[in-house]
């Protein structure tokens, strides 16, 4: 590199000073700064829709007489409370998914643990997911009229 800056400088195109300045000024961000920067931005989406939800589902099981599992199941039956539900499931897993790998890329430094830990973290999401949205379907449908 000193030769190609003493180059510069005798061809009076750059200053030794200037030539790593210009160089460091083109860098442009590949790979890993690309999905960093995706990754951030899922979950600052997920965290909006995840607390969104949750507060709609705080307030909706407020507004229930009782929480019955006949009366939470009458109001699941309706898609404007079934739906919404299974959104926030599936918000919350996501965003916890996302928030996990956070922690693995930062704090595990061994590949062979991290990518481990990486494929645990992606089946007890999917895992706690389904489970979750197979208890809202269950409950929404069990309430749902038949016919």
């Amino acid at each position: 590199m000193t030769t190609e800056v003493n180059a510069a400088a005798e061809a009076g195109t750059a200053s030794a000073a200037e030539a790593p300045r210009a160089a460091a000024g083109d860098a442009r961000p590949h790979g890993s700064a690309i999905e960093g920067a995706g990754h951030w931005w899922q979950e600052r989406v997920s965290a909006l829709a995840a607390l969104l939800l949750w507060v709609w589902f705080a307030v909706s099981l407020l507004r229930l007489p009782s929480l019955d599992r006949a009366i939470v199941a009458e109001w699941l039956s309706s898609p404007l409370a079934a739906v919404p539900m299974l959104l926030l499931v599936a918000a919350t897993f996501w965003h916890i998914r996302l928030g996990l790998q956070v922690l693995v890329d930062d704090y595990v430094h061994d590949e062979g643990s991290k990518l481990f830990w990486t494929v645990i973290i992606h089946f007890a999401a999917i895992l706690g997911a389904a489970f979750a949205l197979f208890a809202v379907l269950k409950l929404a449908l069990a309430a749902a009229p038949v016919g």
